[in-house]
């Protein structure tokens, strides 16, 4: 099988920055969900929509806006401000765009190998709201 190439988190666009973010803060929910309650899936699917959408991320993003360090806070202004191609359904344009903001520093942090890092902010949201 041949290696995977390694690239800097530094290197990728804010938006692949998100796009792999958004499968890490995804997981991270669900695993969270389902070890705090073996729940039939399809109300484990209706708490997990209401973490991962765009008005939920934006308002963690600002909850833990003030434990970010430097270098993240860059990372996630670039993802907020990042042009994406579509927009949220359900949520407005500047959720939107803190949501993907959110997303781009779970997908640096993620490339960055930083597991405990994300954890820690996963704490951080987590304790911000009553999530079941």
């Amino acid at each position: 099988m041949e290696e995977i190439k390694r690239t800097p988190a530094d290197a990728y666009s804010p938006l692949t920055l998100a796009f792999i973010g958004d499968g890490v803060y995804d997981l991270l929910v669900r695993d969270y969900l389902v070890r705090k309650a073996n729940r039939p899936v399809g109300e484990l699917n209706k708490v997990k929509v209401s973490l991962v959408n765009c008005e939920s991320q934006a308002s963690f993003a600002k909850a833990i806006m003030p434990c970010l360090r430097e270098r993240e806070q860059a990372v996630y202004k670039r993802g907020r401000n990042a042009a994406p191609k579509s927009a949220s359904k359900h949520g407005t344009l500047a959720d939107y765009h803190s949501a993907t903001g959110l997303e781009a520093l779970f997908g640096y942090l993620h490339l960055n190998g930083e597991q405990e890092r994300i954890n820690e902010l996963f704490s951080m949201i987590i304790e911000s709201q009553d999530c079941l």
